[in-house]
C-alpha cells in the first residue's frame, strides 16, 4: 500500500511524460484510470507488457467525438481527485472537459496540464519533442564532448524529468495544499520550464564565471579528467566520478601516474595531459579487472553497463532495484518507504481490458456503461 493509496487520478493517454507521470503516482498507490482514444498513440506502441510506463492502472477506450463519451468522462471527474493531460493548449477546452468544466463538475479537483513548450509565448502551438525543448532551454547544447556535436541523453531530461516526473511533483503539492484549502486547482507545468528548473545550478555557474558556455570544457561536461568515461582494453567503458581531491588522488597512486601536485587537479592547464595519461593507462586492462583493481578503495569508479548488465550487477540485485513483472524486467517503485511501501500491482494493460470493471469502481452502474462502448 503506497503513500498515495485513496487518491484517485483521471489519465489522460498519451507517450512519454504523461504515462511516466502516471507511472509515478499508481506506483505511489495512487488509483488511476487511463482514457485511451481509438487510433490514438497507444495503438502505436506495441504488444502492452513492454509498455512499462502504463504499468499499475487499467485503461478504457473512450469516443471524444461523442457525446455521450464526454458525458462520461465528466461523470468521472466528479469522484476523481486528480487529472492529468498532455495535450496542446485549447484541445481539451474544444472537446468540452477543460478545467472550467471540470472544476465546475468537482471544484476539489486537482487538474494537471503538461505541455511542451507551455501554454503562452510565440512557440506554445508548435509541435516538439524532448530533444526540441531540451534544445531550447540550453541544456542540450551543454552535453557532449569537446569539439562535438550535442548530444540528446535519449528522452530522459525533457519528457521524463522537467515534464512527467514534475508534473507528478505539481500534482502531490496541489493534493497537500488541498488538505488545508479544501479547493481544487490546476497545474501547469511545461517542460521548457522543467528543463530549466534542472539546469538552474548551472546558470549560476554560468552567471559567476565558473562555468564556460561550452560543452566539454568543464568540470561535469566530460571536460575534467576526474569526470569522464574511459575506454578499457576490451572496449568497453569505466565511468570515473572522482569530483573529490582526495579520490582523484587514490586513482592516479593505484594508476601510478605521478608528477602532478594537488593544485594541478583543478587547473584546466594540465587536464589535457592529465586526460592524455588516464586514456592509455585504462587501456592497458579490461573493465572487469579495472573494476577488481579498484576494488576497496573510494576511487568513485563504476563499470559503464549495458541495460542486460544492469540487470545482473550485484549491487542492483542485493537491493531488488529490478523486478521481473510478466517476463518483463523493469524498475521496482521508487522511492522506497518505512511504512508505506509501494509496489506493482499489476502489469501494463491494452485499453480493451477490465472496461466494466472499473467503470464499476468509479461509480458507474452497468446501462451507463453500455451507452459509451
Amino acid at each position: 500500500m503506497g503513500p498515495l493509496e485513496g487518491i484517485k487520478i483521471l489519465e489522460f493517454g498519451g507517450i512519454g511524460a504523461i504515462p511516466f507521470c502516471g507511472q509515478m503516482l499508481a506506483d505511489m498507490g495512487a488509483t488511476l484510470l487511463r482514457i485511451e482514444r481509438k487510433g490514438g498513440p497507444m495503438a502505436r506502441l506495441g504488444e502492452a507488457k513492454f509498455n512499462i510506463w502504463f504499468r499499475n492502472r487499467p485503461a478504457i477506450y473512450i469516443d471524444f467525438k461523442k457525446k455521450q463519451g464526454i458525458e462520461a468522462i465528466l461523470k468521472l471527474i466528479e469522484s476523481a481527485d486528480g487529472t492529468i493531460e498532455g495535450f496542446r493548449p485549447g484541445v481539451m477546452e474544444r472537446l468540452g472537459i477543460g478545467p472550467d468544466e471540470c472544476l465546475l463538475r468537482n471544484p476539489k479537483l486537482i487538474y494537471g496540464r503538461l505541455t511542451g513548450y507551455g501554454r503562452e509565448g510565440p512557440l506554445c502551438m508548435a509541435a516538439g519533442h524532448d530533444i526540441n525543448y531540451l534544445a531550447i532551454s540550453g541544456g542540450l547544447g551543454a552535453i557532449g564532448h569537446k569539439e562535438s556535436r550535442p548530444v540528446p541523453p535519449l528522452n530522459i531530461l525533457a519528457d521524463l524529468g522537467g515534464g512527467g516526473l514534475m508534473l507528478a511533483f505539481g500534482m502531490v503539492c496541489a493534493l497537500l495544499e488541498r488538505t488545508k484549502s479544501g479547493k481544487g486547482q490546476v497545474v501547469d507545468s511545461a517542460m521548457v520550464d522543467g528543463c530549466a528548473a534542472l539546469f538552474g545550478a548551472f546558470y549560476g555557474w554560468w552567471a559567476a564565471n565558473v562555468w564556460k558556455d561550452r560543452r566539454g570544457v568543464n568540470l561535469l561536461d566530460s571536460g575534467a579528467p576526474f569526470y569522464d568515461t574511459y575506454q578499457t582494453a576490451d572496449g568497453k567503458y569505466i565511468a570515473l566520478g572522482a569530483f573529490e581531491p582526495e579520490f582523484f588522488q587514490t586513482v592516479l597512486q593505484r594508476l601510478g601516474i605521478d608528477g602532478f601536485e594537488f593544485e594541478d587537479y583543478a587547473d584546466e592547464r594540465h587536464w589535457p595531459a592529465l586526460k592524455e595519461r588516464l586514456r592509455l593507462a585504462f587501456k592497458a586492462r579490461t573493465r572487469d579487472e579495472w573494476c577488481a583493481f579498484f576494488e576497496g578503495f573510494d576511487t568513485c569508479i563504476a563499470p559503464v553497463l549495458s541495460f542486460s548488465e544492469a540487470f545482473e550487477h550485484p549491487h542492483n540485485r542485493a537491493r531488488n532495484t529490478f523486478v521481473e513483472i510478466g517476463g518483463v524486467t523493469q524498475p521496482a517503485p521508487t522511492p522506497r518507504f518505512s511504512r508505506t511501501q509501494p509496489e506493482i500491482k499489476q502489469p501494463p494493460t491494452e485499453p480493451k481490458e477490465n472496461i466494466e470493471e472499473s467503470l464499476l469502481q468509479w461509480g458507474f452502474n452497468r446501462s451507463e456503461i453500455m451507452e459509451i462502448l
